[in-house]
């Protein structure tokens, strides 16, 4: 079983491409090759295979809080699976994943949502999009600052609010207080249980 990430910018044209794009490919870069496990197209449209499925929700919002840090925000699926055929590019393989991810993510705009899963196991799907969106009320309103927060936070899961102070040019008490601005201690968690999941679903 495999992830597909697939993700588009939400108002991508508030800001020039130039601005985004090397930052979204140094993220996906660390994940795969492009482009044959990632590929931005269409100007604004992405998607990513995940090898680890239990990573998945934890890219996603490393994703996310990049596009946060410049006040713009991303709409991702995440659909597990199979993939059948791979190809030279991500954009012309497929499988189950691919499809699971696609059919979620034409819903995403309509329902005004910016992140779902499709697993095709209907309880775990509704179970975790439930908590998904309860955090989206939170998470679609990160600040920058805080979003730059979180970011760090996941890039470096071993720093200490300290260390990650240094990093941000701020000092314990400020690094604390985004951290509860972020309600971060609350996605950790919610992360860590899908991970449970999706690895009950995957073994």
């Amino acid at each position: 079983m495999i992830g597909i990430i697939t993700g588009d910018i939400v108002n991508s044209r508030k800001l020039s491409s130039e601005i985004w794009i090397d930052g979204l490919k140094r993220i996906l870069n660390v994940f795969g090759e492009n482009p044959i496990e990632w590929e931005i197209y269409r100007g604004d449209e992405f998607q990513l295979e995940i090898k680890n499925p239990e990573d998945a929700l934890l890219i996603a919002l490393r994703i996310k809080a990049y596009f946060k840090t410049l006040k713009l925000d991303a709409r991702m699926s995440i659909g597990f699976g199979e993939m059948t055929y791979k190809a030279d590019k991500i954009s012309e393989s497929n499988g189950t994943a691919f499809s699971r991810s696609g059919e979620v993510f034409e819903t995403l705009k309509k329902q005004k949502i910016n992140l779902a899963i499709n697993s095709d196991n209907e309880i775990l799907d509704a179970e975790i999009n439930l908590m998904l969106r309860l955090s989206l009320t939170f998470m679609d309103n990160w600040l920058a600052q805080s979003a730059e927060f979180v970011l760090t936070a996941i890039e470096n899961p071993t720093l200490s609010q300290e260390e990650i102070g240094v990093k941000l040019g701020i000092n314990q008490a400020a690094v604390s207080k985004r951290q509860k601005r972020a309600q971060f201690d609350l996605v950790l968690e919610m992360e860590k249980y899908f991970r449970n999941k999706i690895k009950t679903i995957s073994e």
